[in-house]
């Protein structure tokens, strides 16, 4: 969890500017001093407050402070999101003073109620819906489904990022039982099983190796699975971090898809579809491990394939545009919507194309799907874009 220089700047002047913007209007609207005393006290602090935030490890820290940090973050969002939005109100509404007409009180009212409802909204997403569960039904047509699979149930999970849940297993057990409630053939877990490094999941092994499905469950890596968000000592011990989460899959019972492929087969004899598993297809600073021609080196054949794959720009760059790419359905996670969905709409659109949902390729034979994950991370807060779990049903197209 990191800040670069320029956004931690940029972050401390808007802090100090809508402080200084405050301090004005309180000296000018208010005849008592304590709201001016209140609002320098409260810039102090909060300055203090983030120079020690930054100056705190980030990489090579204990999984403890770390929680902590995100914590302090997301107190000090809670704290300057609202104030900003209460500022763009009141802009707003002294606009007619430069005609030389009267504030508009009205539109400061409706500041002060909008950002009273972006604070409590922001704790009503770290304190209760993080801890919520979402079910999201899709149904697939896909060509040449066996008959088998015609009405095949899958339960995706993707981007749990158990380090943010401390030790408390409470939230992956209640997922658990969720999943399994809801009797799917197979599981599939789409990458971000840990923040950081594989030590993480130790206590959650015993809650997930309960999710129960016929035909098992399935998983590969993530962007954060590889330890590159953590300082290990020597390129040994990452590489070690790296063999101690792979064995812990196998503790789970999960079938980790590094690269690989697995067949799953029908009741029905010759019945089978593909489950291509690739790693992480990152973007820079991180490398890309994924390789979907080693993963199946003939993707352009008859089978039934589903592709997992963490990041959906990977559908982008090589499955949507490519009629040789036949994989009949695209499984990812890594938006997470940034934990941040009203009405449909999120701020993750600005930086992703492809962030929830399904999204088709010019054909409609190719679908992806993007599951906004169930852990949080960087701020323990989903306002709105509720933990998910999607239930896909596949079923043959009729022609």
């Amino acid at each position: 969890m990191r800040l670069p220089f320029f956004l931690a700047t940029g972050v401390f002047l808007l802090q100090i500017i809508s402080d200084i913007y405050l301090f004005y209007l309180a000296k000018r609207r208010s005849r008592r001093l304590f709201p001016q005393k209140f609002q320098l006290w409260e810039t102090i602090f909060f300055l203090v407050y983030m120079l020690v935030f930054l100056l705190l490890p980030k990489r090579d820290n204990a999984d403890g402070l770390l929680r902590v940090q995100m914590w302090m973050l997301f107190g000090y969002f809670t704290v300057y999101l609202p104030k900003i939005l209460f500022i763009i109100f009141d802009l707003l509404a002294s606009l007619p003073i430069l005609f030389h007409r009267k504030r508009i009180r009205w539109v400061t009212t409706a500041g002060v109620v909008a950002a009273a409802t972006l604070f409590g909204g922001m704790w009503w997403g770290a304190l209760i819906n993080r801890n919520r569960i979402q079910v999201n039904e899709v149904e697939i047509e896909i060509d040449r489904l066996p008959e088998s699979f015609d009405g095949y149930r899958i339960a995706q999970l993707s981007d749990l990022h158990v380090g943010t849940f401390g030790t408390d297993t409470t939230f992956i057990s209640r997922l658990t039982d969720r999943v399994n409630s809801l009797h799917p053939d197979l599981i599939v877990f789409t990458g971000d099983i840990v923040n950081r490094h594989s030590g993480e999941l130790t206590p959650f092994v015993k809650p997930l190796s309960r999710l129960s499905a016929k035909d098992g469950v399935i998983s590969i890596l993530g962007n954060h699975d590889y330890g590159d968000y953590f300082n290990f000592p020597t390129p040994y011990h990452k590489e070690q971090n790296m063999e101690w989460l792979m064995d812990l899959q196998i503790e789970m019972g999960w079938e980790l898809l590094t690269n690989s492929t697995s067949f799953i087969y029908g009741d029905t004899p010759g019945d089978s579809i593909a489950i291509v598993g690739v790693e992480n297809w990152g973007a820079p600073p991180f490398p890309t491990h994924g390789n979907l021609t080693e993963a199946y080196p003939t993707p352009g054949d008859s089978v039934v394939k589903i592709l997992l794959t963490h990041n959906p720009a990977h559908w982008i760059a090589e499955i949507a545009p490519a009629d040789s790419m036949k994989m009949d359905l695209t499984l990812s996670g890594h938006t997470h919507a940034m934990q941040m969905e009203i009405m449909g709409a999120s701020p993750a659109v600005w930086r992703y194309s492809t962030w929830a949902g399904r999204y088709d390729s010019a054909d409609g034979r190719r679908p992806l799907y993007v599951n906004i994950g169930a852990g949080t991370v960087g701020i323990p807060m989903r306002l709105g874009a509720t933990p998910e779990i999607t239930i896909i049903t596949l079923k043959s197209r009729h022609k």
